[in-house]
């Protein structure tokens, strides 16, 4: 006879599969011996209550060590700068304009399809002007970067970093994430899942797009790169927009209050909380926290997005810009109030960086859109006491060539993607400032001296933040996955102050 079963139990549990039960019953044993150290031990109880109040709490036992820095300011350049252009100095190449670059620094390179079939590699020798700046006599060029020059002291540069990317939409997966392969999840969600936020107002990652000069060449930024990947939805970065509300559907439909909406949430969470009760989905979970979100940023973004109470010094020094919403300047700013109000990690991702062609009159606009911005907002944080704790980033996803693409002038050129080097910097957050790591050969071809991977500069980046890059880890497809991979990677000990 088939069995049956008593009407008090629920339907579902006919339908457990063993898996499912194994797991449900692990959360009963460890909530068991909860229920059991808090008898045993009031003062850890509150402790962990504590914890589990917070909207975004850290998991347990991050961070692995102390950190140096709380937080992360990513600048993203979108599209590849051109390190000859802005960082790398080799004075010597005006020898070589228009001259072939030797088969011997070529090597047996991969070359993108845009100039593999080019009959000639003429040397494009950098047409701006470069200076030694700050007490580390740091070289840096003064036509582009005005602005970064006078804060290089405070900067940490790598010349060497290389990527395993040649194309923009695999490079800019890899230097977020850590994998070439979509799918999965990128740094700043795994530092929102890792550490959590001290926000409970605000989302724990939050994106910015700024809006770019319109003669950049832009390529698309494709979501993955602030994506939660394989962890939980609720860990994906938060865009705010440039245009219009800074979220959708921020305000109340009209005739809803704050309180009609807030007892539609509720209503809404204890019917999710059945669901997350009898399917144990962690996305029913995010959905819950994500609703409830949603309603607290309804005060909080408001008052973020409010520039009443800056003052008319720190306005000036972001420039022009800085009261517009989307651009360049108003994200830097708004990146430095989402930190105060500790949200953990802000990513600007600035498109338009691609000069293929008509690079010295688009990378001169470029950088007018950016550089003031960038050195204000490493100068605000550093005058409100929050740079030692906070990790300012400034990188693309690739290098350009020395070599011209297409047609070389006196006063033109191009330059193709670069992944074999490029500089990134750092600032603030523990690092060594006016400090410079690596080397490239004579024509910023080729690392010579302390190369450092992508995936060693992330294992950087979480180190500074108090993660062991190996150990936080998160099970998906049979694997432990790793936002530096399975391959061995390391933390550069020697950007470390």
């Amino acid at each position: 006879m088939p069995a049956t079963f008593p009407a008090s139990i629920n339907a579902f549990q006919r339908t457990l599969a063993r898996r499912a039960f194994l797991r449900t019953g692990g959360l009963s044993v460890g909530a068991a011996a909860l229920a059991l150290l808090e008898q045993a031990c009031p003062q850890a109880a509150a402790s962990t209550n504590q914890s589990l109040s917070r909207v975004h709490p850290a998991i347990p036992g991050l961070p692995h060590h102390a950190p140096r820095a709380k937080r992360v300011i990513y600048l993203h350049m979108n599209g590849g700068p051109s390190q000859l252009d802005l960082w790398d100095y080799k004075p010597q190449l005006k020898q070589f304009f228009d001259k072939d670059l030797p088969p011997s620094i070529r090597g047996e390179q991969r070359l993108s399809t845009m100039t593999s079939g080019q009959e000639r590699f003429p040397v494009a020798p950098s047409q701006f002007a470069f200076e030694q700046k700050g007490e580390c006599g740091r070289w840096i060029s003064t036509a582009l970067l005005p602005h970064t020059a006078k804060i290089v002291d405070d900067l940490t540069l790598v010349k060497s970093v290389h990527t395993n990317a040649i194309n923009h939409d695999p490079a800019c997966t890899f230097v977020m994430t850590g994998s070439e392969i979509p799918g999965k999840a990128s740094i700043g969600s795994w530092l929102a899942y890792g550490l959590g936020s001290e926000s409970d107002n605000l989302p724990a990652f939050v994106v910015m797009t700024p809006q770019f000069p319109p003669t950049g060449n832009a390529q698309a930024l494709f979501s993955r790169m602030w994506g939660s990947g394989f962890l939980p939805t609720q860990f994906s970065g938060v865009t705010l927009r440039g245009t219009g509300d800074p979220v959708l559907y921020l305000d109340n439909p009209a005739g809803v209050s704050n309180a009609d909406r807030r007892q539609m949430l509720d209503g809404l969470k204890r019917l999710n909380s059945l669901t997350a009760t009898r399917f144990h989905d962690p996305e029913t979970t995010t959905r819950i926290a994500q609703y409830e979100m949603a309603f607290r940023m309804q005060t909080s973004v408001p008052e973020l997005t409010n520039l009443q109470d800056e003052s008319q010094e720190t306005l000036a020094l972001y420039g022009d810009a800085a009261t517009k919403p989307g651009s360049f300047a108003h994200s830097a700013l708004l990146a430095r109030r989402l930190v105060e109000r500790g949200v953990r990690v802000v990513q600007i991702l600035h498109r338009g960086w691609d000069q293929h062609g008509q690079l010295p009159k688009n990378i001169l606009e470029q950088c007018r859109d950016t550089d003031q911005a960038t050195a204000a907002l490493v100068i605000d944080l550093k005058l409100r006491g929050l740079l030692d704790d906070t990790l300012v980033v400034w990188g693309g996803e690739f290098g350009r060539t020395v070599y011209s693409q297409g047609t070389l002038t006196k006063s033109n050129y191009g330059r193709d993607h670069h992944p074999r080097n490029f500089c990134m910097w750092m600032a603030g957050g523990g690092v060594k400032p006016g400090s410079t790591y690596g080397e490239t050969d004579d024509f910023s071809y080729n690392v010579v001296e302390n190369p450092v991977h992508v995936n060693d500069f992330n294992a950087t980046i979480l180190h500074l933040l108090g993660i062991d890059h190996e150990r936080l880890s998160f099970k998906f497809q049979g694997l432990d996955q790793r936002l530096t991979g399975v391959e061995p990677q390391r933390v550069v000990h020697e950007l470390l102050a």
